[in-house]
């Protein structure tokens, strides 16, 4: 039986999922959303409508290691539970976590090419670049390993033939990253569809970095 925090927070997870899927970011049943919910992630069901789900239909998984821990809930977890449950276990300021296959990221990933530092929006997922994880299996350790290799010191990354990855403290900070990483990935692919960009040098990044720490109204992700 689903507690009530859980309950609250199953709600936020499948409307994310449904509006990862109205802005492009997904289509069908592909990506996954998941979101820390005390000693418990809260992670949506492998290959089910998200447009169908119901709170009762998500899986509650425990973060006691880099592995799975026991679900609770009558639905089959995301294959990607392993990679999620591995960041939430060695990221503890990570509160959600958005997977997706959009278009733009997607196309770079199968280039095996991450986004440079061609626009200081860049840093926006923590910074001077967005790595690309080698590629591995769907749903396996490796592929787990190499995103959280990808992901260190950064909140988002890309999976090479696979998608793209984004971490927040909320998960409407999550989306809002997924959607950036994407938009940032559509204007590098026209970029090089022209030429070589010029790249922002590292000072620079830097400095844009150090900028968004008191940019907008909340700060963090």
């Amino acid at each position: 039986m689903m507690r009530w925090a859980e309950r609250q927070a199953a709600g936020e997870v499948i409307a994310t999922a449904r509006a990862m899927r109205t802005s492009g970011l997904v289509v069908g049943t592909s990506g996954n959303v998941s979101a820390r919910v005390g000693d418990a992630v809260l992670i949506t069901p492998s290959g089910m409508d998200y447009d169908a789900l119901t709170p009762d239909d998500l899986c509650a998984l425990g973060v006691g290691g880099r592995e799975a821990g026991a679900a609770r809930g009558r639905r089959k977890p995301s294959s990607e539970a392993p990679m999620h449950l591995a960041i939430y276990a060695a990221r503890r300021e990570v509160e959600a976590i958005v997977h997706t296959h959009s278009t733009a990221a997607t196309a770079l990933a199968c280039l095996g090419k991450g986004i440079p530092a061609f626009h200081y929006m860049v840093a926006a997922a923590g910074g001077a670049d967005i790595r690309c994880a080698p590629y591995a299996t769907f749903g396996s350790s490796e592929l787990a390993a190499h995103a959280l290799a990808a992901l260190d010191g950064r909140r988002a990354c890309l999976l090479a033939n696979h998608g793209m990855i984004a971490l927040g403290s909320t998960l409407a900070g999550a989306l809002a990253l997924a959607r950036e990483v994407e938009n940032l990935a559509e204007q590098y692919l026209r970029t090089l569809a022209v030429g070589q960009p010029n790249l922002l040098d590292d000072a620079e990044m830097a400095r844009v970095i150090a900028k968004f720490a008191s940019y907008g109204q909340h700060k963090g992700p």
